[in-house]
Formats: C-alpha cells, structure tokens, sequence
C-alpha cells in the first residue's frame, strides 16, 4: 500500500470517528422518549450487521430532531411496525451495509462460476 493510499484510509477512519462521536452527542441531545427509539433502532442496526457506515445514523437523528421540534409522536414517525420502519429506512442506504457488498460478491463470484463453466 502506498502512503497516499495509507494516508486516505487513516483520514478516513478519523473522519468516520468524529462523526459517529457527533452522531452520539446529538442523539443525546434529543428527548428522552426520541433518545430511546434512536438507541432501540441503533441498538438493531448494528446487531443485525445492516450498516457499516455512520450516514444511516445521522439521517436517523435528523429525522427524530425535526419530530422533537414538531412534536411528532413516535409511532407517527415509524408507524405500527418499527422493525418494517427501520428495514425500510437502511434499503435506501446499501452502500454502506457490509451485507449488501458480501451479497455482491456472492453474486460475482457464482457469475464467474457459470461463466467458467461455459
């Protein structure tokens, strides 16, 4: 690896670092019954392995901040099914889930597979 390389991945890493210590502190910040449903949907996230990225997070925060500002209840910001919510909410974030790049890579190498077969 190049120390340019080296370099960008370091950087990388701190900038993710910083923002998930700025995601912490706001979600802190926010009410205590938004705080919870944010820690709950954290919570399922990170134990389902559906994100490897901070992003999903800090929209997550946005959206909770602007239902505290509008006082917004909860379950009119996720619904009856908060586990369909939060499902729905990580598909628009594939990038960053390390199980959508291990479902490329299956999908590639059984691509190369047939190929080769052929």
């Amino acid at each position: 690896m190049d120390i340019s390389n080296l370099t960008a991945k370091v950087a990388g890493d701190l900038g993710d670092k910083r923002r998930w210590r700025q995601y912490k502190a706001r979600a802190r910040r926010l009410p205590p019954n938004q705080r919870t449903a944010i820690e709950g949907f954290e919570r399922y996230l990170l134990h389902t392995g559906r994100v490897g990225g901070v992003s999903i997070f800090e929209d997550l925060t946005d959206l909770f901040e602007r239902s505290a500002t509008e006082s917004t209840p909860i379950r009119e910001i996720v619904g009856a099914d908060p586990v369909e919510f939060i499902e729905s909410f990580a598909r628009n974030y594939p990038e960053d889930s390390w199980i959508g790049r291990e479902r490329a890579r299956l999908i590639h190498t059984i691509d190369l597979a047939a190929d080769a077969g052929n």
